[in-house]
């Protein structure tokens, strides 16, 4: 039995395996427990190794690499088409094995472990971030309901809400002042962890070379720069500027029926947090950056005169992640005179 191509169907405790021959024919299936994975593939002669890019993907796929093995990362959006009649892990294993055959196929490119790191830091601030502006949100909603408003803003609120702990506690139960003396010290514990991954960030960022240069871009800091790269490395497996912004979800959705085009909004496929972050880039250059004659700063004020402002935010954050791809791809430097002629 010689196995040319393995689709391996990732779980928790239990994986399903596929091997395909040569043929694409089916010649291995088989249930394998996750912590004896390993020892499994370390018996197979090299072939290609097929998985989704999921929790663990990454770690095997530098294992296959030790072992000889060609490890071949798909997004599962990727696999599902290759998917026969009803959805079962050993079907998925067979689909996985079967799309990485296919030669118009885009895979994902193994992460070095730095990259994961980094990757995982972000992942903490945003959860973070998040579980801060719950914890605002819902102290807000607690002082909204006992006639207390306060403005909007973080720290606004953060001002206020010391001040009417410390000030005026009047109008409030002892019951209340309990739990919002809490969130108070809670949100406090938050804001230092927040500070503390934000240091770390801007510590990797300036010692990164690729980062440094990213950085150079309007609109592009230290948050940015070290979410691309651990997210897209050096940027080799786009093969245009074009697909990084498809994959961040910033290009137009066309349906296309008789032959006639129409473009409906963005697709918000790909990376949310990414997506995310270069909008939030893209508002400073519409709003704060304060020399508006550079290329790019007449540019989007030409587009704002004549579309709305989150249509240029949007076309802003897409024309970013385009000058993004290129520093990193080309090893060059942030060239303002290099959009002229765009």
């Amino acid at each position: 039995m010689e196995i040319a191509v393995l689709g391996i169907d990732l779980g928790k405790t239990t994986c399903s395996v596929a091997g395909l021959d040569r043929d694409g024919a089916v010649v291995l299936r088989k249930r394998v427990q996750r912590h004896r994975l390993q020892a499994f593939l370390s018996r197979l002669p090299p072939c290609i190794v097929a998985m989704e890019a999921c929790g663990g993907a990454h770690h095997l796929g530098h294992f296959c690499v030790e072992q000889g093995h060609d490890p071949r990362l798909m997004s599962p959006l990727h696999v599902r088409p290759y998917v026969k009649v009803h959805k079962t892990d050993d079907r998925d294993a067979e689909a996985i094995a079967e799309a990485a055959t296919r030669p118009t196929m885009s895979f994902v490119t193994l992460k070095r472990p730095e990259q994961l790191d980094l990757q995982a830091q972000h992942r903490a601030w945003e959860r973070l971030v998040q579980n801060r502006t719950r914890l605002v949100n819902q102290a807000r909603g607690f002082l909204m309901e006992r006639g207390i408003r306060i403005g909007t803003g973080r720290h606004v609120f953060q001002r206020e809400l010391r001040r009417l702990l410390e000030d005026d506690v009047s109008s409030l139960m002892p019951g209340m002042i309990r739990i919002l003396s809490g969130m108070a010290a809670e949100l406090a514990e938050v804001n230092d962890r927040v500070a503390g991954l934000d240091a770390e960030i801007r510590t990797h960022a300036r010692q990164d070379q690729d980062m440094r240069r990213l950085m150079e871009i309007p609109g592009v800091g230290p948050t940015i720069a070290t979410a691309l790269v651990a997210a897209i490395g050096d940027g080799s497996s786009f093969h245009r500027a074009r697909d990084l912004s498809a994959w961040l979800g910033l290009v137009p959705r066309q349906i296309t029926t008789g032959g006639k085009a129409r473009l409906i909004g963005i697709s918000k496929h790909g990376n949310s947090y990414l997506r995310k972050l270069f909008i939030h880039g893209a508002r400073t250059v519409l709003h704060l950056v304060r020399d508006r004659s550079t290329p790019l700063a007449r540019w989007v004020d030409a587009l704002k005169a004549r579309a709305h402002a989150n249509v240029a935010g949007v076309a802003m954050a897409n024309k970013l992640a385009r000058i993004s791809w290129a520093v990193l791809t080309r090893g060059e430097r942030y060239r303002p005179s290099a959009l002229v002629a765009t």
